[in-house]
């Protein structure tokens, strides 16, 4: 038998039937949440638990064989495409919510949690995980942090990597590294964590998490507003970020031609401004939070910020006022589409947006198809780009488009979903050689093989390449 058979057959009698997944039950699955095409690799390992997964990659380690991990698989990023070289490693299985502490407001939980179990389990408690995304009920916590997860929330509570306070991973050889910190201050040398955290698992299998908790919100204001400029749009950012008393969670913002899209024949305000925002602030004073968010809207009213609004009077206004954000499958319905996920200053983004558009237009003539939205009060935009065929070539030039204008303004080819396979030829532009040299060099102390997601962010054979350019 040759290595990948007999690695198998060690690793079912370690893992049980259960735990091995080959042929017709591996071909069965897809690639993606957000694909059609399935799983191409030898063999899909699912270990129970820690002991397992380090069983698993010492296993791999010891023949060298390459592993892609698999959480939710709803990346953007083709952090998650596994080759028939390839063996997957799914923590599928890791799904244990093994405390809440109510007192010290933490939560541990196994990577293979789903961000939506977890919210529900802190809000049993009267505790809430403000980490928060579309993707809720399919994302799980291992993904959260090795993407460095953003979502709705970030302005307020940041990042996934401001709600961690510890975490476990397994490197390449089967190493545990159990940093289970529960603690708000710890100074006591390096924050191991820190390395594992949006490395998109190049650096090692996040196994369980310690999750910091905040008091449930209590009250829940939200509103649709219309603008007519984007510098009123700025203005109302800055001005409810004030006076809001320090409430202010989102300010989602949706350009004419996302809003019109998503809203289809049926819009609660008219499609008739240039700009759309969803602002919500989530508090613990029933009795004044509501009175106090009129006022402010009044006020922003008042000051001409606002073309129309509306404030939601129920859960159904504002679930349905969220469908709106959240409808971005209606932006693939259209053909080939590419999505892009870039972070840059909301100072930026009228005229980043703008040249965007001037090179697609003098690039395919205006035959394109383009919505652009996001979390724009933390820097983050959205855009889907429909145009060609959907061949690589015809992707190469749309990427081109969105990812140079970038440079000028100091963006990120990525603000929320990773570099993956499909963003690592533009790494350079918003990363400096030497910060690459280093992320090599952190891979290839973890890593030497380089058996952990390979190709992910970036390569290893190709530093002379970059210092080149």
């Amino acid at each position: 038998m040759n290595d990948i058979s007999n690695l198998v057959s060690e690793l079912r009698t370690r893992l049980g039937a259960e735990g091995v997944l080959t042929g017709a039950e591996l071909s069965a699955r897809t690639a993606g949440i957000w694909r059609s095409d399935t799983i191409a690799a030898q063999a899909l390992f699912r270990p129970a638990n820690t002991t397992e997964l380090a069983a698993v990659l010492k296993a791999c380690n010891a023949v060298g064989q390459t592993v892609v991990t698999h959480g939710g698989l709803t990346g953007l990023a083709e952090g998650a495409i596994a080759t028939d070289r390839d063996v997957v490693l799914s923590t599928e299985r890791l799904d244990r919510i093994e405390r809440i502490d109510p007192i010290n407001r933490i939560l541990v939980a196994e990577s293979g949690v789903r961000l939506q179990a977890a919210q529900a389990a802190a809000a049993e408690h009267g505790l809430m995980l403000a980490l928060d995304l579309g993707a809720r009920g399919s994302c799980t916590l291992g993904g959260n942090a090795a993407t460095n997860a953003g979502g709705n929330n970030v302005i307020r509570y940041g990042m996934a990597r401001e709600q961690l306070l510890g975490l476990e991973a397994v490197l390449a050889d089967g190493t545990v590294v159990s940093s289970l910190n529960t603690m708000l201050k710890n100074n006591s040398g390096y924050d191991l964590k820190h390395l594992f955290i949006g490395s998109e698992g190049t650096l090692g299998v996040i196994t369980r998490l310690v999750f910091r908790l905040r008091p449930a919100w209590r009250t829940q204001e939200t509103a649709l507003i219309g603008v007519q400029s984007f510098g009123q749009l700025c203005e109302l950012f800055g001005q409810l970020d004030e006076t809001l008393g320090g409430t202010l969670t989102s300010f989602e913002v949706m350009w004419k031609s996302f809003y019109s899209l998503s809203c289809g024949d049926a819009p609660p305000l008219p499609p008739d401004f240039p700009f759309y925002v969803i602002v919500e602030a989530l508090g613990s004073d029933p009795e004044n939070d509501a009175e106090r968010f009129l006022k402010v809207i009044s006020q922003a009213n008042e000051q001409g910020l606002l073309a129309d609004v509306i404030v939601c009077k129920s859960g159904r206004e504002r679930d349905a006022v969220w469908a709106i954000r959240e409808g971005v499958e209606k932006t693939l319905e259209g053909g080939p589409a590419v999505i892009f996920d870039v972070s840059l200053p909301l100072s930026s983004m009228e005229g980043y947006v703008e040249d965007v558009f001037a090179r697609l237009d003098a690039d395919w003539a205006a035959a394109h198809q383009t919505v652009v939205f996001g979390h724009a009060g933390d820097g983050n935009l959205h855009l889907v780009v429909a145009a060609g065929d959907g061949s690589e070539g015809d992707r190469r030039r749309i990427e081109s488009s969105v990812y140079e204008p970038l440079i000028r303004v100091g963006g990120s080819v990525s603000a929320e979903h990773g570099i993956g396979l499909e963003k690592k030829s533009w790494l350079k532009l918003c990363r400096d050689p030497a910060e690459i040299t280093l992320m090599r060099t952190l891979k290839m102390a973890l890593d030497p093989q380089g058996i952990l997601n390979p190709g992910r962010i970036f390569d290893l054979l190709d530093a002379d390449q970059d210092r080149q350019q």
